[in-house]
C-alpha cells in the first residue's frame, strides 16, 4: 500500500494517528501537496459521506473519520499553501441567531473541508447582518444555515430577505439544514439547497462550485 492509499484508509476507518502518520510519509516522500489533498483527503471523505448515506456507515463513524481528516489537513496547510493550491471554493457556516447548538454545524463544516472547501465557521447565534456582513467583505461562494430550534428556523429565511436587501441575493448560494427543517421549508425560505446530513451538504456544495 503506499503512501496516499494508506492515507486514504485511515481516514476512512478514523484512525487520527494512522491518517496523521501518512500525511508525514506521503510529505516525506515529495508527493505533490495537491495529489495527497484530493486522492487522499477528499477522495477518503467521498467515500466516508457515501458509504453513510448507503447506511454502511453511521454518525460515529461520520465523526471519527472527519477528526482524522482534520488532523491531518491542519499538518497539510502549509504545503497547501506553499504550492498555491487552489480550494473547491469558500463557505460561511453558522448557527441562526438565537440559536446555540453547534454539534451539526460543525460537523457540516469538517465535512466541507473535507470536500476541499475553505471554511469560515461563524459560530452560534449570528446574526443575518453578520452573514450579510461575510457576503459582503469575504467573498464567500456559500453560506451553510443550521437550526435545530423550530423557533429560530424563521432567521433562516430573514437571513435571506437581508440578502436580498443588500442586494448580495444573486452574490451566493444557500444552504440550510438541521434536525427541524425540511426541504419544503427550505423551499419557502428561498433557499438554494437543503441536505439533511452533513455528508449530503458537502456533496451538494461541491456540485455548486462544478466540482
Amino acid at each position: 500500500m503506499n503512501h496516499i492509499d494508506s492515507l486514504f484508509q485511515a481516514v476512512v476507518d478514523g484512525n487520527e494517528p494512522g491518517a496523521i502518520a501518512g500525511l508525514e510519509s506521503s510529505l516525506q516522500a515529495n508527493l505533490p501537496a495537491d495529489q495527497i489533498m484530493k486522492a487522499g483527503l477528499i477522495a477518503a471523505m467521498t467515500e466516508v459521506g457515501r458509504r453513510f448515506e448507503a447506511g454502511e456507515f453511521y454518525l460515529p463513524e461520520l465523526v471519527v473519520s472527519a477528526r482524522a481528516m482534520k488532523s491531518a489537513l491542519h499538518l497539510l496547510g502549509p504545503s497547501l499553501v506553499k504550492a498555491g493550491t487552489p480550494s473547491t471554493g469558500r463557505i460561511a457556516i453558522g448557527t441562526v441567531q438565537g440559536d446555540l447548538h453547534d454539534i451539526g454545524k460543525n460537523l457540516v463544516g469538517m465535512m466541507m473541508e473535507g470536500a476541499g472547501f475553505e471554511v469560515m465557521d461563524l459560530g452560534t447565534d449570528v446574526s443575518p447582518a453578520r452573514f450579510v456582513e461575510v457576503v459582503q467583505n469575504d467573498h464567500v461562494n456559500i453560506l451553510s444555515l443550521s437550526a435545530l430550534l423550530t423557533t429560530t428556523m424563521p432567521n433562516m429565511a430573514k437571513t435571506i430577505e437581508a440578502l436580498k436587501a443588500a442586494g448580495l441575493r444573486d452574490k451566493v448560494k444557500v444552504l440550510v439544514g438541521g434536525a427541524p427543517v425540511t426541504e419544503e421549508y427550505a423551499r419557502q425560505t428561498g433557499a438554494d439547497g437543503y441536505s439533511q446530513d452533513a455528508s449530503g451538504a458537502a456533496r451538494l456544495a461541491k456540485r455548486f462550485m462544478g466540482a
